[in-house]
């Protein structure tokens, strides 16, 4: 199966952190070796040469007529979130979105988004420090601070910094699959999918413990063997501890519940064996661990809004890259 590349502009502008628009390039333009699968375009909010936060200059960039071509828009951050956007840049925003070009606020992002209206009625994250702000100045928007990513029809929002990393790996996996995602993923050393909210790096991380590592290991041994019929009390009993113990450091160590990560490893398998297996639905629900097909699909409904036969009709043996 071929794709048409995924058109992606990214918009800088004077003080711009190198690393807020590094972050869609480095998802997007630098694929695992195909490079057919994304086109990503850097325009300029404002005259060129733009200086960024560190002093150095950008220049060559396009200008904004060219986010009319783009199937996804990024906003990759902002100078402020008091600072409106120009007039040229929310009526762009509002014609593409108008039109079904997604469009992502990463971190600040968020509020050239709100500005331009964009997510009235809408649920929308940003930077944990700025989310009050965020709902006191657009009391319309549906914050939601606790979010890595947040994903409203056609537009998307992210929380700070790193988390524009997930938010864009999301858009790949959606437009591409799994494959494509988790190799990017691999590519850039960092997780394919956070199931944990910015919450959980807002204090100070706690330091490694011994419990630490024993989980650390008991995960990766799950991963290995999630056909069977893991539960709190069994987990816990591998590694010796109480259930209360277990839950409280198994969530101080990936950010989200047991169950939870059970599931999202689960369907990371499934989407695996759909895309690269001719196993029948049944055999995969059995060797995802989900048991029963009823189970497969009220889950993967759930978290893709599709069906696995979708799935598999429009991701099965594409991506070989």
């Amino acid at each position: 199966m071929s794709y048409k590349p995924l058109k992606v502009a990214v918009v800088a502008f004077q003080g711009i952190s190198p690393f807020h628009l590094a972050v869609p390039s480095v998802v997007f333009a630098e694929g695992p070796t195909d490079k057919s699968f994304f086109e990503v375009f850097i325009c300029s909010a404002e005259q060129q040469p733009l200086t960024c936060n560190l002093g150095y200059h950008l220049s060559g960039l396009h200008d904004l007529s060219q986010l009319q071509r783009a199937n996804v828009i990024v906003i990759p951050s902002w100078r402020s979130p008091y600072e409106q956007p120009t007039p040229e840049l929310v009526h762009i925003l509002r014609n593409q979105a108008a039109q079904g070009t997604t469009i992502v606020g990463l971190c600040l992002g968020a509020f050239v988004l709100a500005a331009a209206g964009l997510l009235d009625g809408h649920q929308a994250t940003t930077h944990w420090e700025c989310a009050d702000e965020l709902q006191r100045l657009y009391p319309k928007v549906h914050v939601t601070p606790d979010l890595l990513y947040v994903e409203s029809g056609n537009i998307m929002t992210s929380a700070g910094t790193a988390a524009g990393l997930d938010a864009c790996l999301a858009l790949v996996r959606k437009r591409f699959g799994a494959t494509l995602a988790n190799q990017v993923a691999r590519r850039l050393v960092i997780p394919p999918h956070r199931d944990g909210g910015q919450a959980q790096y807002i204090e100070m991380p706690l330091p490694q413990t011994a419990g630490h590592d024993r989980l650390s290991s008991l995960i990766q041994n799950v991963r290995g063997e999630l056909e069977k019929p893991h539960t709190l009390d069994s987990l816990a009993a591998e590694v010796a501890m109480s259930r209360r113990s277990f839950t409280r450091q198994f969530r101080q160590l990936t950010g989200t519940t047991v169950m939870k990560w059970l599931i999202a490893e689960r369907l990371n398998l499934a989407q695996r064996l759909l895309e690269h297996t001719e196993q029948p639905i049944e055999r995969v629900a059995e060797l995802s661990g989900f048991g029963s097909v009823e189970s497969l699909r009220h889950h993967f409904r759930l978290r893709f809004k599709t069906s696995p036969m979708q799935w598999r009709r429009v991701f099965h043996n594409a991506m070989q890259v």
